[in-house]
């Protein structure tokens, strides 16, 4: 008994040696998201520690391998839709990213549940729901495309 905690208090030490690279890349004012204000409060509370280079980084980054799922879901993020670098998406590709924003944020898929636990402060209620739903409405017709509601009394 005594030899199996040695050794799973040795491998809980050794894991901490195994560091995800936790560096913000430097964010180009030009190319990032800048849209009103409200909008901008609402994402930057709830979105950009996985959505942008903006990140703000608990303590518990450096506690494996909560880093390493830490740092999965922001690479994951930020592939997924990344803010700091709005201006050099694809627009088709931020079409389809954008739709899928709103899905996710209307089904309460994100912000992720465990960043919520430790975030109370990202939290969606219904008026932030209806100010991004409105935002990424407004960004889907700007890119010459139809918010899904629209799609569907169309039929």
């Amino acid at each position: 008994m005594n030899k199996l905690v040695y050794v799973v208090i040795g491998i809980a030490i050794a894991i901490q040696f195994i560091r995800p690279d936790f560096k913000n890349q430097p964010v180009d004012d030009k190319l990032a998201l800048n849209t009103d204000p409200k909008v901008m409060t609402i994402l930057k509370t709830s979105c950009y520690d996985c959505h942008s280079s903006e990140t703000k980084y608990p303590w518990y980054q450096n506690v494996a391998p909560v880093s390493w799922i830490m740092s999965n879901h922001i690479v994951q993020g930020r592939k997924a839709l990344d803010f700091s670098n709005w201006a050099n998406i694809d627009p088709k590709i931020k079409l389809l990213r954008l739709e899928r924003a709103k899905q996710v944020v209307n089904n309460d898929m994100m912000p992720k549940h465990d960043y919520l636990m430790m975030h109370e402060n990202a939290v969606l209620n219904k008026v932030d729901k209806q100010t991004l739903e409105d935002f990424f409405d407004s960004q889907i017709i700007e890119l010459g495309g139809i918010p899904n509601e629209l799609k569907a009394l169309d039929k």
